[in-house]
């Protein structure tokens, strides 16, 4: 037996099934209403005759100069059509026209549309010669909206001319530039603006500034790379992380700043080659920069014996330090253990130099040669590898007291050789700063006329 929800639920949608086919339905003995037909075109008194008919038909195509040619012919209310158009276009209008008519039984069209190329040009040239009469009509405003235009773009351009005054204006030349050229945009769209409003062509100007809009999301899309990097080259001109001649590592490049152009970074590497990065790309960068800091520590790593005192050691090394004249005493070089290992404990020796009086490469090169020669001269030991062999069945020359035995002499001891320690250290290069990379680029930043957008008169971020 169906339940009551079941009953109920099977009442609501017979109901809905026959409410939709009464609406659907139509209703007995009805007929669908027939569309209504355009307005008749009433003749005058004589409204069924052929003849009022023929003759209304001609006044009406008399009025227009595709259809003046058409004949017009009636007999018993069918309408026949004869002549020759220049347009197909005409040819359908003239018997829309005649099927209008009150008492037009039905309309035969005989038109032909014409293939002389005289009567196909003759409508073009009349709208040639209308245009033409339109533009000499209007030609004083359009004259007036042109010296308008021009009279803008004349102003902005004298403005813009200025650069003194728009780099005045900024501390970065860049900048007074891009200001300058702003006015010279605003100055040319006003013109068109005001043009515009004087033809009365105000639609127009909404469409204009609608398309221009457009236009200009598909180009920002299209030159977003190209805009990026622009964008990046205003904000390095402004925050400006190096200056000319520092030198950074920017991502993997090192090299030393040449100049910062509007598109580019331009580095020299310390090999000598030029290398140019784009703006964006350097903006989004991490940049190390080691000119900003003149102090620079350095550190090296030497290994002594397992069985040294590596403390000692550490003394030894520090003191030799100390005793170089281009590191720094404050701060103070130092050492520290930096591991111990199978047969040798890793020392690490740090000091820092200023690179305005040392170069970084040889002052470290310097320091390691000094250190090594002083802690092998206090009698420590840098080790070599060490490897041990195990032999099951030692031959006799090799057993304890074979040798002796044998009247075999033990090899020498190593011995050390070479200058003292102080005569060594007083033999070390020089670690002058190497200027060679420097000149290069001063030299080739006189000999190009390029833009630099880094200057010592801005401040550095």
């Amino acid at each position: 037996m169906t339940s009551t929800p079941l009953r109920v639920l099977l009442a609501v949608c017979l109901m809905l099934i026959v409410g939709l086919a009464a609406v659907s339905a139509p209703v007995w003995g009805q007929t669908p209403a027939p569309a209504q037909d355009p307005p008749a075109i009433r003749v005058d008194s004589d409204a069924g005759s052929d003849a009022a008919i023929a003759s209304r038909l001609s006044r009406i195509y008399a009025q227009f100069d595709a259809l003046s040619a058409v004949e017009v012919r009636v007999a018993e209310g069918v309408v026949i059509l004869d002549g020759m158009v220049a347009d197909r276009g005409d040819l359908d209008r003239a018997e829309a026209i005649a099927g209008r008519v009150e008492g037009v039984v039905a309309v035969r069209n005989d038109i032909e549309a014409s293939v002389q190329l005289g009567e196909r040009v003759s409508p073009f040239l009349q709208q040639l010669t209308a245009l033409w009469q339109s533009t000499l009509d209007s030609g004083p405003l359009l004259l007036l909206s042109l010296l308008i235009v021009a009279a803008c773009v004349g102003l902005g351009w004298w403005a813009a001319s200025f650069n003194r005054f728009w780099r005045g204006l900024t501390s970065n030349p860049f900048v007074g530039d891009l200001l300058a050229q702003l006015v010279r945009a605003i100055s040319l769209i006003v013109g068109i603006v005001l043009a515009l409003n004087l033809l009365g062509a105000t639609a127009l100007m909404g469409t204009v500034l609608g398309g221009a809009g457009v236009l200009g999301i598909a180009i920002g899309f299209a030159l977003r790379d190209t805009l990026e990097n622009y964008i990046s080259s205003i904000m390095l001109s402004l925050r400006q992380p190096f200056r000319a001649n520092d030198h950074v590592v920017i991502d993997s490049h090192e090299g030393k700043v040449v100049r910062l152009t509007s598109r580019a970074t331009v580095l020299m590497t310390l090999d000598g080659n030029h290398l140019r990065i784009p703006n964006m790309m350097v903006f989004r960068a991490v940049i190390l920069n080691y000119t900003r800091n003149p102090q620079r520590r350095m550190e090296f790593e030497l290994g002594v014996d397992a069985e040294d005192d590596p403390e000692a050691a550490i003394k030894v090394g520090v003191s030799t330090l100390s005793a170089l004249d281009f590191i720094l005493a404050d701060p103070a070089p130092s050492g520290v253990i930096v591991t111990v290992g199978d047969s040798n404990i890793v020392l690490k020796f740090m000091g820092w130099i200023d690179q305005a009086d040392a170069d970084f490469l040889k002052a470290r090169s310097a320091a390691i040669r000094a250190t090594k020669m002083a802690i092998e001269a206090a009698g420590f030991t840098l080790p070599e590898p060490i490897y041990r062999l195990r032999i099951d069945h030692m031959p006799d020359l090799l057993r304890p007291g074979a040798r002796a035995a044998s009247g075999a002499e033990p090899p020498p001891a190593r011995r050390r050789t070479g200058a003292p320690a102080d005569s060594r250290l007083a033999s070390a290069p020089s670690v002058r700063p190497d200027d060679h990379i420097d000149r290069t680029i001063e030299a080739e930043r006189r000999a190009s006329g390029e833009e630099n957008l880094l200057s010592p008169k801005r401040p550095i971020e």
